[in-house]
């Protein structure tokens, strides 16, 4: 992306899938991928443009698989939603690495890990 350019859009968001994180395994992450992901992500915001993520938890956990197979479906979602942070974590750390300003904000409160989400802030 041209950073002299001005961007067509001032904020951003996206999306992404936990999948995305895989690379070529069949589950975890990638370092590569992720550093990867986060060059992408610094040329946006050297280019002004603010971004948010969402990212998924589905290379580390399928919560509904396991309510299909009897685990209550609020315990299967939470765990989802620890996948999803660890997923965060990983991008937060990959791009802290690179000098990109980033805060990972979650609906479970994990006050050590990351800050709430709080929609005036988000």
């Amino acid at each position: 992306m041209s950073t002299s350019k001005t961007p067509k859009y001032k904020r951003i968001l996206l999306k992404m899938s936990g999948e995305a994180l895989m690379g070529d395994q069949a589950f975890g992450l990638d370092a590569k991928v992720v550093r990867r992901i986060a060059s992408e992500i610094r040329q946006l915001v050297d280019a002004g443009v603010e971004v948010a993520i969402v990212v998924g938890g589905g290379n580390l956990f399928r919560g509904a698989q396991l309510a299909a197979l009897g685990m209550e479906r609020v315990t299967g979602d939470h765990m989802g939603m620890l996948a999803t942070l660890m997923n965060a974590l990983a991008i937060q750390d990959a791009l802290e690495q690179i000098d990109v300003p980033v805060r990972v904000m979650s609906a479970l409160i994990i006050d050590q890990v990351c800050e709430p989400f709080i929609r005036r802030r988000a």
